[in-house]
């Protein structure tokens, strides 16, 4: 897969057929992958010090990564 932690692939490998279909059918879902996965490399940015941001910043986004990901397993799993 990819160098960067947390990928959805990686995260839900039972959900890859299920994540390809609502990728491709529902816009809500589109966009909330495409949201994640701009978090999850602005983390991964800041974590390897490629693009370091303060304390505050990084909490912020680890939530926003969370809360994203909560949405997306619920999507998959529904």
């Amino acid at each position: 897969m990819s160098n960067t932690p947390h990928e959805l692939a990686d995260e839900f490998p039972d959900y890859a057929d299920r994540m390809r279909e609502l990728k491709m059918n529902d816009a809500h879902f589109a966009r909330l992958f495409a949201e994640y996965h701009e978090v999850n490399r602005a983390i991964h940015r800041a974590e390897t010090n490629v693009e370091p941001v303060g304390d505050t910043h990084m909490e912020n986004m680890r939530k926003s990564r969370m809360v994203l990901k909560d949405e997306i397993y619920g999507m998959l799993a529904h």
